[in-house]
Parts: C-alpha cells; structure tokens; sequence
C-alpha cells in the first residue's frame, strides 16, 4: 500500500466508526502514529510475529515499570528537550542553565529547609567521600533569586535511589532547599557514583540488540523554580566519569559538566563544620523569566509520591 492508501484505511477504521465525543487532539495524534506504524510496517515487511513480540515487550516493559528508562535510553527524553530548546529560542528565550532530562526516579515530598540542608542519612558515611555541593539561583540579568525551590536527588554508592531501593531510608539523598536571602543553596551529602540499567531488565535487553551499553555518568538531578520563573529540570554529570560523554541516556550537556574538588585543607575544611577532608561541587543556577511566548516548562506526567 501507498501512504494515501494506508490513510485512508486508517481514517476509515479510527474515525469513520466514531460514535460519541471526540477529543480532536487525541485523534489527530492516534492518525498520525498509526498511519506511521502502518507504512512502516509494509516498508520493512515486519512479520505478525515481529509485531506481537514488540507487543509483549511493551507489555514486559509496563511490568517492570521500565518505560521511563527506555524513553531515555532510546533518546526520547532527550529529542523532547531538542525540541523545547527551539521553542524557547523562538521565544527569545535565552541564557538560562541548560535543561536536560528528569529521568523516571523522581518522588515528590522531600524534606524542606531553607539555605542548606543534610541530604545522607550518614548510612554511607564511612565508605563514601563526602560532597557538598553549594551555588546561587540567580535570573539572567543576575538578580540573586530568595527562596527559589531547589529539589536535589541522587544515587547512593551503589547506584541505587531510595524508594526504589528498599534498603534506604525514606528520601536518603532527596531534598528541597529553598535559597536564603543571597539566593544560595548548600547541600551536604555523598558522592554519587552511575549506574547501569538492571542487566536482566527489558531496557537493556533492547539495548543489546542495539550494541549499545546502559550505563549513566555519575549525577545529581535538580528541579527548580520561583514564582515569575519557567521551572528548570536539569542534572550536573561530575567530571572524571568513564561514560561522562558516553551517558546512555543522552543527558550530559554543555555547561552542564561539575567538577568535584577536593578540600583537604583544615582551615577551608574547619568553616563547614566537618573533621575530614572533603569534595566540594559549585553549581550556580540561572532562571528565564516565564513568557506567554513558550510552551509551559512544566510537564505533567505520573511521578511517585511518598
């Protein structure tokens, strides 16, 4: 079949037998994924074994709660941040902190303080470097932001998130800071480390038959926002990481680089109230304005709440 034939065979079975209420958005988008689907279908002569054991996979996916990671591993995530990026340029919108991906291990309800905050439930302590990561939330034209909302999560030593790892206690290494009167943030927690997708999981079995690996750079993920200002979703990779430019998820960006220093000195160390060297990250965060011009900065989609 033609595209014009496979259209009209599928306007004829999606549209043509509507009975009741339409949601014009959703059909339109339904048309077009699988007038898509079809034609692909018959240009690759994907057999009905093919197209069933890719149902099943969905299906597998959904289980394991996995589709979050493959839209990331697959690039979805990151094409949608391409996209988003445009739309703001069009808009004029220019000279913020770069975003890039949430990634599916969000959960809303961390503990709130204001300026600074313990992130580490001290399980770790003695087998992982100490972090602080400190920085400034700031607009474009460098008015210091007072309290801004800064939500921080990441990785234990193992690669592992609380909530979805059930041997943390609930929100380890999760927290929302609101910056003190100077606009600046702290946080004091542990060295994250990457992680690869669960070896067995349906991500990474896809991925083999891809050649790809499933591995993630060290991170920290970050929401942030004040009101007047387009929320921000991005994520620092520390410096030094193997697969810093090599993240599977796409998700390491320019400007969005950290590089983790270490403070050995006791006079610089004495100041933070720590007994033991430490390594110390700055991250400062610059806010657009929100305009009427771009689409929402805020995307709905499920997320955990404890």
């Amino acid at each position: 079949m033609d595209r014009e034939q496979i259209s009209a065979l599928v306007k004829q079975m999606n549209v043509d037998t509507a009975t009741g209420p339409v949601d014009p958005r959703v059909q339109e988008i339904i048309l077009r994924l699988v007038t898509d689907l079809f034609q692909a279908i018959d240009e690759l002569d994907i057999q009905p074994s093919e197209v069933w054991k890719g149902l099943e996979y969905f299906t597998d996916a959904g289980q394991a709660n996995e589709l979050g990671l493959l839209a990331a591993g697959l690039g979805l995530e990151h094409f949608l941040d391409l996209r988003a990026d445009e739309s703001d340029l069009k808009a004029g919108l220019l000279g913020g902190t770069p975003r890039t991906i949430e990634g599916p291990l969000y959960v809303a309800g961390a503990p709130e303080s204001v300026g600074f905050a313990r992130m580490d439930d001290g399980s770790e302590s003695d087998q992982m470097d100490t972090l602080i990561i400190e920085g400034t939330v700031a607009d474009t034209e460098g008015n210091l932001i007072e309290n801004a909302k800064v939500e921080i999560w990441h990785a234990n030593g193992l690669g592992n998130y609380s909530f979805f790892d059930k041997a943390q206690s609930d929100f380890n290494l999760r927290r929302t800071i609101f910056a003190d009167e100077k606009g600046k943030y702290t946080a004091l927690t542990t060295m994250p480390v990457g992680y690869g997708c669960p070896p067995e999981g349906t991500t990474q079995a896809l991925l083999n038959k891809l050649g790809r690996h499933g591995n993630r750079p060290s991170h920290v993920h970050y929401f942030v926002s004040a009101p007047g200002y387009r929320k921000l979703t991005t994520q620092f990779n520390i410096e030094g990481d193997p697969y810093l430019w090599d993240d599977f998820a796409f998700a390491t960006r320019d400007g969005l680089v950290a590089t983790a220093v270490d403070v050995t000195d006791v006079a610089e160390i004495k100041p933070y109230g720590l007994d033991k060297p430490f390594k110390h990250i700055s991250f400062n965060i610059v806010l657009i304005k929100e305009s009427a011009e771009a689409p929402s900065a805020e995307v709905e989609r499920r997320r955990l709440c404890a």
